[in-house]
């Protein structure tokens, strides 16, 4: 069973930097597409950013679109969330997540296997 672990979380201020980690345990598929959601306490799971197998191709939310660059090493089977000028509203848990597909994906039903979470707090 692969096993996804996610790091860098924190607590941070507004206008800070983060960088986030998930490993996962060994590769997970042939060739596999992988994203960052969050969840905020009382709300649903959302969409964060992916990259696509070949790492040649992101797509990210509106809400942080340039703020975050999400990136991946593949001979360490491992993703990456760069996070800045991070604002309150980007408190959540994070989740990484691997897909079925090897493309771009938006949509929680794409990815099939999740990590635990790790946390980030952004104080005003």
């Amino acid at each position: 069973q692969v096993q996804l672990v996610e790091s860098g979380g924190g607590l941070v201020q507004a206008g800070d930097s983060l960088k986030l980690s998930c490993a996962a345990s060994r590769r997970a598929s042939s060739t596999y597409a992988m994203g960052w959601f969050r969840q905020a306490p009382g709300k649903e799971r959302l969409f964060v950013a992916s990259i696509n197998w070949l790492g040649s191709g992101t797509r990210y939310a509106v809400s942080v679109e340039g703020r975050f660059t999400i990136s991946r090493d593949n001979a360490k089977n491992t993703v990456f969330l760069q996070m800045t000028n991070l604002e309150p509203d980007d408190t959540a848990i994070y989740y990484c997540a691997v897909a079925a597909g090897a493309g771009l994906y938006d949509d929680v039903g794409s990815f099939f296997l999740w990590g635990q979470g790790t946390q980030v707090t952004v104080s005003s």
